[in-house]
């Protein structure tokens, strides 16, 4: 059989599992080369963290894609994270253009916003750079508030049903064929995500707990992404990536240890493997 490759569109942080030292791992386990294609390299992330290096690639992204273009590579996916500026979504839209063939999967994870708010790095215009590079996508996967952003929607990160329904109609509008909406939430214990294709609906909720627990949004794309490469149905592919990021929640609270440097999802990676075999 044939590898499969997915290109994974990230930035690089050295410390805390997120973006890229995320997505290679995960996607790697799930039996699918994954291609890196970073966006900037930071000795940490950003997320209630100080003194962090950042150096910008955009400057590299255009002749990195070309010269991938020359070798004669093909994608079978291409997953779009973290993007810094509205030239760097420009430049996946290019991307997703050059590489895209017939079968090719497109996810795209808006990651811009969280809590109610545009992270401080972006300007509000920025949801509509996003909204277009979205549109390219077969698979979307914003939280709550990217959906808000996204849909010139009210943020309400404790809506009733009736308000996720209506926030999933109004990102279909975007033109991404599936939308799984994550941090959705109707009871103060359980946390999950939201799950449309077409006409179908459904809903997944693993345990909640306290605290903040960094790079799982990425844990979840590429998980989910993994899954649904291997011909797991949307669905599916999402409640799987819910129960292993889950899981790795729950070490790292058991644990004790500092949420800032990530999850343990490595202790997890045997069971994501059993998942995705049974391919149910």
């Amino acid at each position: 059989m044939k590898l499969k490759r997915i290109a994974a569109i990230h930035d690089i942080s050295g410390i805390g599992k997120c973006s890229l030292t995320a997505a290679l791992p995960v996607i790697s386990a799930s039996g699918i080369e994954a291609a890196a294609f970073p966006t900037a390299v930071l000795s940490t992330h950003t997320g209630n963290i100080e003194g962090f290096t950042y150096r910008d690639l955009t400057g590299d992204m255009p002749s990195y894609a070309s010269h991938w273009k020359s070798l004669g590579v093909e994608f079978d996916g291409i997953y779009s994270g973290f993007l810094g500026s509205t030239e760097q979504v420009e430049i996946v839209k290019d991307f997703i253009d050059m590489f895209r063939r017939e079968g090719t999967v497109v996810l795209v994870d808006p990651a811009m916003a969280d809590g109610g708010e545009m992270y401080k790095t972006f300007k509000p215009g920025f949801a509509e750079e996003m909204k277009s590079l979205c549109g390219k996508a077969d698979i979307i996967v914003p939280n709550i508030t990217e959906a808000a952003f996204l849909t010139d929607s009210e943020c309400d990160l404790h809506g009733d049903k009736e308000y996720i329904e209506k926030l999933l109609s109004a990102l279909s509008g975007t033109g991404a064929k599936m939308t799984v909406l994550t941090g959705v939430s109707f009871s103060e214990n359980e946390i999950g995500c939201a799950v449309r294709s077409g006409n179908r609906t459904e809903y997944f909720f693993t345990e909640r707990f306290d605290g903040v627990y960094y790079g799982t949004g990425d844990l979840f794309a590429s998980a989910l992404f993994g899954a649904y490469m291997n011909g797991i149905n949307i669905f599916r592919s999402a409640q799987i990536a819910l129960e292993f990021v889950c899981s790795a929640i729950r070490r790292t609270y058991e644990a004790g240890t500092d949420t800032r440097l990530g999850v343990d999802f490595e202790h997890g990676l045997k069971d994501y493997i059993n998942r995705l075999e049974e391919k149910i």
